[in-house]
């Protein structure tokens, strides 16, 4: 006899908005299994205000509010039980966010909190990814987001070290990181990474999903640093508009997908990593775990 449940997470990026769906699987005597119900992705790019603004704008006000209308609509279709919605570092920075969260609470009847980045990546590891490493090995995980970095060391199945940084597709697409960053990302990864011989990445993020998605490969095999640098050079050989009609990449993903690539790349070569893995996991999916394992 099996139970199902349904979970639903809302994430609040810098560059899109999302609503995940999961169906949890309880049968006695068997490890609960999650699984993806529906996903809807928005671009709404709040980044794009908070970062060079510093607020979210009115017109982004409005579509967050519709946005969150027809995400509570979707989640009394699919008879949800329980839901939490997180908002990142746009919002954080955002000087107007409890207005936006207040509103968002009267108009659309959600409620939102706004977590930092060792918050962020916590969810994750704490839920996601303890399955995937092996305690004879060594892995770096990177999560890029629109408006943040993600940096966590694992070493015999447990965390070493983490740490967020300034730096995301959204910010470098304005132009908003400088040299100062890069050498701070650099000098963390290589201060924690040193002693470690044959570090591996473990990758999260739109991008990364999107650049593994067009390798073709099986899920459960990584991308080498060779390929991952044969394929930056190749994007940013493109123009946008290339990317957009020869690759049939969404206009939002296209315009950052060379830059979320560079951060990879960089974090590979001073890491030492010759491949990265890509499972299918986000903050979308650490917080449904999160929530039903009461972390959240």
């Amino acid at each position: 006899m099996i139970n199902i449940r349904k979970y639903a997470a809302i994430d609040i990026g810098s560059n899109a908005m999302r609503l995940l769906v999961a169906n949890i699987i309880e049968e006695k005597g068997q490890p609960t299994h999650f699984s993806k119900s529906a996903l809807v992705r928005l671009p709404i790019r709040l980044g794009q205000d908070s970062f060079t603004m510093g607020e979210i704008s009115e017109e982004n006000i409005g579509r967050m509010v519709d946005a969150m209308k027809a995400y509570k609509l979707l989640m009394k279709i699919h008879k949800v039980e329980k839901y939490t919605a997180l908002a990142t570092s746009a919002m954080r920075e955002a000087e107007n966010r409890d207005e936006v969260i207040r509103i968002i609470q009267e108009q659309a009847d959600v409620k939102i909190d706004i977590i930092d980045g060792k918050t962020e990546a916590a969810i994750i590891a704490s839920t996601d990814l303890h399955h995937l490493l092996e305690t004879d090995h060594t892995y770096l995980y990177v999560d890029v987001g629109g408006g943040s970095t993600e940096f966590s060391l694992f070493s015999d199945a447990k965390m070493v070290a983490s740490k967020s940084f300034k730096i995301g597709t959204v910010r470098l697409l304005n132009e908003m990181v400088n040299d100062v960053v890069w050498d701070e990302i650099e000098k963390w990864i290589k201060t924690y990474t040193h002693e470690f011989d044959d570090v591996i990445l473990i990758g999260s993020g739109g991008n990364i999903n999107k650049l593994f998605k067009m390798s073709g490969k099986q899920q459960d095999k990584p991308l080498s640093y060779v390929y991952v640098s044969k394929r930056y050079n190749f994007l940013n050989s493109l123009t946008y508009e290339q990317r957009v009609s020869e690759l049939d990449l969404n206009p939002d993903r296209a315009d950052v997908i060379v830059l979320a690539t560079k951060i990879y790349l960089n974090a590979m070569k001073w890491s030492g990593a010759k491949k990265i893995y890509v499972p299918k996991i986000g903050l979308s999916d650490g917080i449904i775990k999160a929530m039903y394992y009461g972390k959240i």
